[in-house]
């Protein structure tokens, strides 16, 4: 028999439940939801029996969902998708309200991975993954959990390219909708959420000033144009560093220097990583870098900047802030512990996500949209699963639409509808 929950200290729920009150307060696509289908009778609930798994960055809006799906039947079952993201007020709000929860912040690499095979075991039907390890392990170590899953949703980039390759090697098991594509998800999550996110964690941290700073964004996909053009907004001058010409193109077009790492590496203040690749910033790279230069990643993984090679060659290392390290290394030339001409980096939150794993993670108003594409896709998997190829699916217009519709609804905006003459003229090519 399965634990209900393996957290830190249950006797936070009454702040958990606080800090998930403010959010829900902020978000009423979700609320409007939850008002639909809590007081109906558990048999007539949509996700009704239903068991999901959820693996997302264990915060207050997170929490909400899974308070939102509860309320429409879901058995749910939550672990953290971050080892520095987990809030434990919020995992013990949670235990409190019934969902089985298991996740500690700052958890060792070996307990994240246990508390994942222990949500695993409650064999669900639908699995939510932010990054692809509740999908991965059920794909390598605990195979035999996956015997009863319906289906999946996948909120970021990083996760999508997981789920591609798999599907491109034919192991997939089952089919996962792709989240993070959604029109209502990437254009305002990764855009704006993580355009603001990433500079309120910054400047938090830092508090630095961002104006007359250079900036060097590496990547120019959804993420790293919000980024930019909040850096841009508030004064800095900002470097873009791409491999796609496209996106480079676009990144000059829109006002940016673009530039190779090797080059912007002299060149800039603060450098935001945002690419869902690795060694993106290595320690050649490092080793160029103007004295006091800052590292920040806005990717899911922290494998984006060399950490490892850095932590291995650094000549000294020690807090220069709460959530940042200094690290002082030998400047340009051969790597030497005894090298007279250093320089010294500083790096938040240990390379993991910056906006989440030191703050507070995106604002409330646009996780209200990505996740009721969540909550819709998770009743999109319980309605037509047995339909679905194992592959990554994108999400309907449908439900993107709905989410969009909501959201203006909640600002009481409107826009125009087609005429039926209207329709008529564009269904037709004769002028």
């Amino acid at each position: 028999m399965s634990i209900e929950y393996d957290i830190k200290n249950i006797g936070l729920a009454v702040e958990g439940r606080t800090r998930i009150e403010w959010v829900k307060a902020h978000m009423p696509i979700l609320k409007n939801l939850e008002d639909t289908y809590k007081n109906l009778p558990e048999s007539e609930k949509p996700l009704h029996n239903v068991r999901i798994c959820l693996s997302i960055h264990l915060e207050p809006k997170t929490a909400y969902l899974c308070l939102v799906l509860k309320a429409a039947g879901a058995d749910m079952s939550v672990t953290g998708s971050n080892v520095l993201s987990t809030q434990d007020s919020t995992c013990a709000a949670l235990a409190a309200a019934g969902i089985k929860v298991y996740a500690v912040h700052g958890e060792s690499e070996e307990d994240y991975l246990r508390h994942i095979e222990m949500c695993l075991e409650h064999k669900p039907h639908i699995v939510i993954d932010d990054g692809g390890d509740l999908v991965g392990m059920l794909h390598s170590a605990r195979k035999d959990l996956a015997v009863d899953v319906w289906g999946g949703c996948e909120e970021t980039t990083t996760g999508i390219i997981r789920l591609k390759a798999m599907e491109a090697e034919g192991i997939l098991s089952f089919p996962m909708l792709a989240v993070n594509d959604a029109r209502a998800k990437h254009l305002f999550d990764n855009r704006y959420g993580t355009g603001q996110s990433v500079w309120t964690s910054i400047m938090a941290n830092t508090n630095l000033i961002i104006a007359s700073k250079t900036v060097v964004v590496a990547g120019y996909g959804w993420c790293g144009k919000g980024v930019a053009m909040r850096a841009a907004a508030m004064g800095a001058r900002v470097i873009v560093t791409e491999i796609d010409p496209i996106k480079a193109i676009e990144a000059r077009m829109d006002g940016y220097d673009v530039a190779p790492m090797s080059e912007a590496a002299t060149r800039g203040d603060i450098f935001v990583t945002v690419t869902g690749c690795k060694d993106v910033i290595t320690f050649e790279h490092m080793k160029s870098m103007k004295k006091d230069a800052i590292l920040a990643n806005a990717g899911h993984f922290n494998v984006e900047i060399a950490m490892a090679e850095l932590e291995a060659n650094a000549i000294d290392c020690y807090e220069s802030r709460a959530n940042i390290k200094a690290y002082v290394i030998p400047a340009e030339g051969e790597i030497s512990h005894t090298a007279v001409a250093t320089t010294t980096i500083h790096v938040i939150a240990e390379g993991r996500l910056v906006n989440i794993a030191a703050s507070d993670g995106h604002p409330a108003e646009v996780m209200d949209m990505s996740f009721a594409v969540q909550f819709f896709g998770a009743m999109y998997i319980t309605e037509h699963h047995d339909e679905l190829a194992n592959k990554v699916i994108n999400i309907t217009d449908d439900i993107d639409d709905k989410v969009a519709t909501m959201r203006l609804a909640a600002w009481g905006d409107k826009i125009d509808v087609l005429t039926e003459a209207q329709q008529t003229y564009l269904g037709k090519w004769e002028t």
